[in-house]
């Protein structure tokens, strides 16, 4: 590594979308998010964890279409400190982190028409969100600079409709017509107090689990 300009190897190579954008400096209360699935994807696009490249995972079951802009916040992690809080928040045991990424749906009045950007967004709430015994929460964003929602600030500044149509996709995106029982819930939608305490303990998780990348850069740097 002797002689690396790491910040010329910044523009040689494509950050990966998960490890290689920072969150941003003023986080939780403003956040990077990356963008996965726009809501007019007829397939459900995912990060591919190694490569850092999309992939198609899956054709969008039966009707269902995202309600919002959707994807990752980077350099977070789902593990011990979140499971932990949603565990003392939703009076339960048991539950682990579902050991990706903290998902986030944004919302915004421009239609977006692709994936795989970067946007700068305002946390407001969340959906605490148990998948079988993982917790997956959805953190709820608005654009900043967005003409329609740009303005608010908590989730409870937000239509009704709106949540109530994030709340009923997520409860039953996975679910085949008929089905008679899904192991997904939704408990609680919380507003922003919790959403940036969930984005901070993941972004412990992180670190634990992977290390502290920005130190890391520093002392590459120093070289």
């Amino acid at each position: 590594m002797e002689n690396v300009n790491i910040d010329l190897l910044h523009h040689l190579f494509r950050a990966h979308p998960w490890h290689g954008v920072a969150i941003g400096d003023e986080a939780p209360e403003r956040v990077t998010a990356y963008v996965e699935i726009v809501p007019s994807d007829t397939v459900k696009y995912e990060l591919d964890k190694p490569t850092g490249l999309l992939k198609v995972d899956r054709p969008q079951k039966f009707s269902n279409v995202y309600p919002t802009l959707y994807g990752l916040l980077p350099q977070t992690y789902c593990g011990p400190k979140v499971a932990e809080y949603c565990m003392r928040q939703a009076s339960r045991t048991g539950i682990v982190g579902d050991g990706d990424p903290l998902d986030i749906c944004i919302l915004a009045e421009k239609t977006i028409t692709h994936g795989d950007i970067l946007l700068t967004v305002t946390p407001i709430g969340g959906l605490r969100m148990i998948d079988g015994n993982e917790a997956d929460d959805k953190i709820i964003a608005v654009l900043g600079t967005d003409a329609i929602y740009g303005h608010l600030r908590d989730i409870y500044e937000c239509p009704a409709s709106m949540i109530e149509r994030l709340r009923h996709y997520f409860l039953t995106y996975k679910d085949a017509p008929g089905a008679r029982r899904s192991e997904t819930e939704i408990t609680h939608i919380y507003g922003r107090a919790e959403a940036q305490e969930v984005i901070e303990r993941s972004m412990v998780d992180y670190a634990d689990k992977f290390g502290d990348l920005k130190g890391l850069f520093e002392r590459l740097r120093s070289r």
